[in-house]
């Protein structure tokens, strides 16, 4: 039986960013350096695959800081935690290891610094994500005030509106927290923004990378975990660009072949969080189903790397 064609146009940059690669590494290096088991606070990243890995491996995920052994070690994910929680660890001189992401550290660094310098802060992010939960519990409850789109900046209720900064979540949609930044100057002229776009790299590439492929594909099928923010905006940005099929997989076995007949191309991108492994694996679906000629579609080429914390590291 003859195959179909279809072009798989492949975008690059896509999985895996610095900060995710370092969060794992954390856990496959304290696993080496105090044995299994090691606990660590919430899904290291968002993605089933990786975390059952490394839960394979010895790793034990909870969501309390109570659910820890105080004789184990304990592992912050790499979306951040609110300032409370190291501060009950070192309370009950737990040994715990910092997975934050260094470009969150940044932001929760930034909403310090605005906060001593007396400007309320406002935060752009999603309710209830756990990188959002982190930000706004390094500072004091009800400091900093949550705005999810352009109209809760209109319902907004300030102490004092040239006395104001933002902040926001490193994995959202960069064109719409560009339109909800605009609502804020234009609301609050005097509102100071960061120094440098809180929206990390990562999330900046894969958007883009989406971007330069929309006009080439018939859908783009997005590899990540539902309660990726990353991955679920990398779908948003493909339909805004206009692919009129995009959908977010976590494995090649929820890919709707129905859905797909009859296209000639088909765009493939990972979140931050997804492994290429995952990638390989939907390609080689593909491939079963039709004569694939795969393109790589490359925006711009990543070198970021982060250290792992000191007390991980060999001979310190």
């Amino acid at each position: 039986m003859n195959k179909p064609p279809l072009t798989l146009y492949l975008a690059a940059p896509r999985g895996f960013c610095a900060g995710v690669d370092r969060a794992i590494k954390i856990v496959e290096l304290a696993l080496e350096k105090w044995g299994a088991p090691v606990f660590v606070r919430h899904e290291i990243v968002h993605n089933k695959f990786v975390v059952d890995g490394l839960r394979a491996l010895g790793a034990v995920f909870v969501e309390d800081l109570d659910d820890v052994p105080l004789n184990r070690p304990v592992i912050f994910s790499a979306h951040g935690v609110p300032k409370a929680v190291p501060a009950a660890a070192q309370a009950r001189n737990m040994v715990y290891v910092d997975a934050t992401c260094p470009l969150v550290s940044k932001v929760h660094i930034e909403a310090e610094r605005h906060y001593d310098a007396g400007l309320q802060m406002i935060m752009i992010g999603h309710a209830g994500h756990p990188e959002t939960i982190g930000t706004m519990g390094q500072l004091p409850e009800g400091a900093i005030l949550l705005v999810e789109t352009e109209s809760d900046v209109a319902n907004l209720r300030v102490t004092d509106a040239q006395s104001l900064a933002y902040i926001t979540q490193t994995t959202l949609s960069v064109d719409d927290t560009k339109a909800i930044v605009a609502a804020l100057k234009q609301r609050f002229p005097a509102i100071k923004g960061p120094h440098k776009e809180d929206i990390c790299y990562a999330t900046t590439n894969r958007q883009a990378s989406i971007k330069a492929i929309a006009g080439k594909i018939d859908a783009l099928l997005v590899i990540g975990a539902p309660n990726s923010s990353n991955s679920q905006r990398l779908v948003e940005v493909g339909r805004a660009a206009g692919c009129a099929y995009a959908q977010l997989v976590q494995r090649a076995t929820d890919i709707d072949w129905r859905a797909l007949e009859g296209i000639g191309a088909v765009g493939i991108t990972a979140g931050a969080s997804a492994p290429e492994i995952l990638v390989n694996e939907v390609i080689a679906a593909f491939e079963e189903r039709f004569t694939t000629t795969v393109e790589l579609a490359e925006t711009t080429r990543e070198a970021v790397e982060f250290k792992v914390p000191r007390i991980l590291r060999v001979g310190t």
